[in-house]
């Protein structure tokens, strides 16, 4: 009986492997039945999916919108006159951002402007300023008058009682001034009539690091100076300073830095970082962020290869070679030639949002929130807010630093906010006005000097530092006590340039007359360089300082008045007595 049971309970269990391989069986016949361009068809439409929530691309909702874009936000103080006096009249980022459909993603709005972007075709003038520890910066100037009528002007020139604003550019990580979205900001700036000037960092544009000192995020010496020698040399232009990406870190951490002792009337900050620390976590957070931290770790080996003399000194070179991220090559590059103890270090000193509480100047700022290289996280939103001088404006899209707008992507969004912002900044009572010409005080003891030339257009390759010589060094003057112009200036002289097919450079030569004026009173000017600084660091008068060391000191000098005239008493009675 049991054998019968156990026979009949194996043929059951026959019977159902066989049915479950039949129904597998019947299964793949019916998969067989159906076209393979079916299967075709759902594979695409599968990938279709997934790219489009891969790439963040969101041309569905502009599609159910009507394509009316989306208005961007704001993040100001209640009591802020910047706002209620300017940003609110400002049309542009009160109105929508609509993104170019065909690029309706982040990602590829960011990839096309670096690789694409439909920059304006125009030339610079190359102006080269030295720093007095032997760094070259490359200045790229835009005038109005170069891009007035569509006709490139070389002969014009500003003059020092020129009133027309400078817009001073600060550029992002490894761009320079050809950089596409730095070319559209330069060409709608100078057709707007203001004159333009991007301060390449140093080793970008073509020229060559000439000292041991290389930029970083937090690096706000090289900006410091060329704003001071901008403001000296045109003092009746007022400035205006725009940032970029890690040029805006750099920018809002001087104006934190510097306070009311900037020269500037009025700054805007584009897709800044702000912490670099919290950017540093979420760009190795998913697999396309990690491929922008691959692309522009490239980027900066690169631009360390192009220095490879001065990084083989003072980094690691082995371990620049090896880094597959941005924060290894901070590791072996920028914190051993910045003297930084660590990464994490290096990233909490510079981020700029340490410093957004203490900037006295206009500053609008604006940021995606879609922005795939800086994360909305890193955002100080109570810093702002906390800020009667900051605007914060913040819009759905727009990618990093790209913004297109109109069917053709031919121009930028923020491009035309910030220069509405800023011309109507220009026309209002609220532009910041520096009190006083200071020196750099604690924060550099790198005085600058500049080649009054040379002017040049640029070329590819590397450009070699010219004019090594300091002419002079940049100290605190009333403006009431200034040398003669002609003393200030340099006698230059255009040369044609027959290697360069009639491009034109314009070289220096340094006037004798200056030199011996300078060594008249370079001696007055360092002592009393030295007791204003003294005066300035310590809030007290000279005077009084003066009368502290002397009764402070009087003891000993007493005591050795005192002895030194006993001795010659006691040698003197004798020959009294005899």
């Amino acid at each position: 009986m049991d054998s019968i049971i156990s026979g009949s309970g194996a043929q059951d269990a026959c019977t159902a492997a066989s049915s479950s391989l039949c129904g597998y069986a019947l299964l793949f016949n019916g998969l067989s039945l159906i076209p393979i361009w079916h299967y075709l068809l759902g594979f695409l439409i599968g990938s279709v999916v997934f790219l489009y929530n891969f790439l963040e691309f969101h041309f569905l909702e502009d599609l159910l919108s009507g394509f009316r874009g989306s208005p961007a936000k704001f993040t100001y103080n209640s009591g802020s006159e910047i706002y209620s006096g300017v940003a609110s009249k400002c049309r542009i980022i009160h109105g929508r951002y609509l993104a170019t459909p065909w690029l309706s993603s982040p990602h590829i709005q960011t990839t096309f402007l670096n690789f694409f972007g439909r920059p304006p075709s125009f030339s610079y003038r190359r102006q080269i300023f030295h720093a007095s520890d032997g760094g070259t910066i490359a200045l790229d100037w835009l005038m109005s008058s170069d891009v007035s009528g569509g006709a490139f002007h070389m002969e014009s020139s500003i003059s020092r009682d020129d009133t027309t604003p400078i817009v001073v550019v600060v550029p992002g990580l490894t761009s320079d001034s050809a950089s596409p979205y730095l070319k559209h900001l330069a060409f709608n700036t100078a057709k707007r009539g203001w004159n333009v000037v991007v301060s390449n960092h140093r080793g970008l544009g073509g020229v060559s690091v000439t000292s041991d000192c290389f930029y970083n995020a937090g690096w706000t010496e090289d900006i410091r100076v060329v704003l001071h020698y901008l403001h000296k040399e045109y003092p009746k232009a007022p400035l205006f300073a725009v940032g970029t990406s890690i040029g805006a870190n750099i920018l809002v951490k001087y104006l934190g830095e510097d306070g009311e002792n900037v020269p500037i009337a009025g700054a805007v900050a584009i897709c800044s970082p702000w912490d670099l620390l919290i950017g540093d976590r979420f760009i190795n957070r998913r697999l396309v962020q990690k491929l922008y931290d691959r692309a522009l770790t490239i980027g900066l080996q690169g631009y360390a290869q192009l220095h490879q003399p001065r990084y083989s000194r003072l980094a690691d070179w082995d371990g620049i070679k090896k880094s597959r991220s941005i924060r290894d090559f901070d590791n072996y590059a920028t914190c051993l030639a910045g003297k930084f103890e660590t990464v994490d270090t290096y990233y909490r000193k510079c981020s700029s949002s340490n410093y957004v509480g203490n900037v006295s100047v206009p500053l609008l700022c604006i940021s995606a929130l879609d922005d795939p290289v800086c994360t909305r996280e890193a955002i100080p939103w109570d810093e702002c807010r906390a800020n009667k001088n900051i605007v914060l404006v913040t819009t759905r899209h727009g990618g990093h630093l790209a913004f297109f707008e109109g069917l053709t992507a031919s121009s930028l969004w923020w491009v035309r906010a910030a220069n509405e912002f800023l011309h109507v900044l220009h026309s209002s009572p609220y532009m910041h006005v520096q009190k006083k010409i200071k020196t750099t005080g604690l924060h550099s003891t790198l005085d600058s000097s500049i080649d009054q030339g040379p002017y040049v257009n640029i070329a590819d390759g590397m450009v070699a530092a010219a004019g090594n010589e300091h002419t002079r060094d940049v100290v605190e003057e009333d403006e009431s006590s200034e040398l003669p112009k002609d003393i200030h200036r340099n006698n230059n002289e255009i040369i044609p340039d027959a290697g360069n097919d009639g491009m034109q450079i314009t070289e220096s030569k340094p006037d004798m007359s200056r030199k011996n004026v300078d060594k008249e009173v370079g001696l007055t000017s360092s002592v009393m360089r030295c007791l204003s600084q003294i005066s300035r660091r310590t809030k007290v008068s000279i005077w009084l300082l003066a009368y502290i060391a002397v009764v402070t000191s009087w003891p000993l000098v007493g005591s050795a008045i005192g002895m030194f005239l006993k001795r010659k008493i006691q040698k003197a009675s004798p020959r009294l007595s005899a």
